[in-house]
């Protein structure tokens, strides 16, 4: 695999050092020429290499074209706060359209894995709702809001673990990677937020959500189904 896609791998690898320099020595014009340029080069990538035949690859496009309006989003809310809000919003859709499209792989035969399942299930139950009652004392108004998000990003981590058996096992492990590294991205962003910011963490935030999409896109991209007991 670390031979396949070079032209991809070269410009999103030029793309994550900018970013990270940017976002290091405050580059504002730098950061918003590269920012966009993360969901660009990874809808190119998919595009070319797919041609978005299956409802698979057409909700992954869908899902990065809304995180690529929350990164633009996000850049903006210096100007205007509730820009923060609505890139928040997008990238709630991002997660909804992946979600979708990892529950395509769940229906090819829903009767595999019911013990990783059950795995899945149980270990996001109370990660995801421990997490929710940490944050909960820092959310006077917005207690709806975020656990609709912590549920959100549980089922996305419940349904790309469910996609196991289902896929090749390189597409299973780049996507779940992917996935555990987005919902990473979220509780850093969610502790800077609502609760105490730290030291570089925009730097570490668009990291770990630059490794994230990177895994998730690459995974999709390497999907291949074993089984087939529903037309995807």
């Amino acid at each position: 695999m670390l031979k396949k896609f070079p032209v991809f791998k070269l410009a999103y690898a030029l793309i994550f050092v900018l970013v990270l320099a940017a976002e290091y020595w405050h580059w504002t014009r730098l950061n918003f020429a590269v920012k966009p340029a993360i969901a660009l080069v990874l809808l190119t990538f998919l595009c070319l290499s797919t041609t978005l035949k299956g409802r698979f690859h057409q909700r992954l496009f869908t899902g990065l074209v809304f995180a690529l309006t929350g990164d633009t989003l996000l850049m903006l809310c210096n100007y205007n706060p509730s820009y923060f809000l609505y890139g928040l919003i997008a990238f709630l859709i991002c997660h909804v359209f992946y979600i979708s499209a990892f529950y395509l792989d769940f229906l090819s035969a829903k009767e595999l894995d019911k013990k990783g399942a059950r795995i899945a299930i149980g270990s996001c139950a109370v990660v995801f709702t421990a997490f929710y009652f940490y944050l909960r004392p820092h959310l006077p108004l917005l207690k709806l809001p975020v656990l609709i998000c912590v549920f959100t990003g549980a089922l996305m981590v419940m349904m790309a673990a469910f996609r196991n058996q289902r896929v090749n096992s390189l597409s299973f492990k780049l996507v779940l990677t992917g996935v555990l590294f987005f919902i990473l991205a979220d509780a850093l962003m969610a502790q800077v937020h609502f609760i105490k910011p730290f030291i570089h963490a925009d730097l570490l935030i668009s990291a770990v959500y630059m490794i994230a999409q990177c895994l998730i896109i690459t995974g999709g991209v390497e999907r291949k189904l074993i089984h087939t007991q529903t037309a995807v």
